[in-house]
């Protein structure tokens, strides 16, 4: 999976838990009374605030979508950090990818010719008039 079907993923959920707790979403521990969707959020936010190298462009992003709630905006770059972060991190790509998958969500694809399988045994093809040759 790449970081930005990842990304695109779990930003509802980090937002959901920035726009409840705001800046202190980074401090705070799990909070039991939340619900699932800003709970989920918290896992997440936790899990990336742990790579210290981007820590300062998280917190940023976090403050500027908690400054700002509802501005599609701020959630945008909020996005674009959570994917700069697993674009330099493949690692963190594997383990979001497997909090998603315990959590229950499913990913979906979007866009002109995309594509979203769990697994594929055959051919996927999305090009115009492409031949396949066995």
């Amino acid at each position: 999976m790449d970081a930005l079907t990842v990304a695109n993923e779990i930003t509802p959920y980090v937002t959901a838990a920035v726009t409840t707790y705001g800046t202190a979403v980074l401090m705070r521990t799990t909070d039991a009374s939340a619900d699932a969707t800003v709970a989920f959020g918290q896992r997440i936010l936790q899990r990336l605030w742990s790579r210290e190298d981007n820590r300062p462009e998280l917190e940023q992003a976090v403050n500027d979508a908690s400054d700002n709630p509802g501005d599609e905006d701020f959630q945008a770059g909020l996005r674009a950090q959570i994917k700069k972060m697993l674009r330099d991190d493949p690692s963190l790509v594997t383990e979001l990818t497997g909090m998603l998958a315990e959590a229950g969500v499913t990913l979906t694809a979007s866009g002109e010719r995309s594509v979203a399988t769990k697994d594929n045994s055959g051919v996927i093809s999305t090009g115009d008039n492409a031949t396949i040759q066995r």
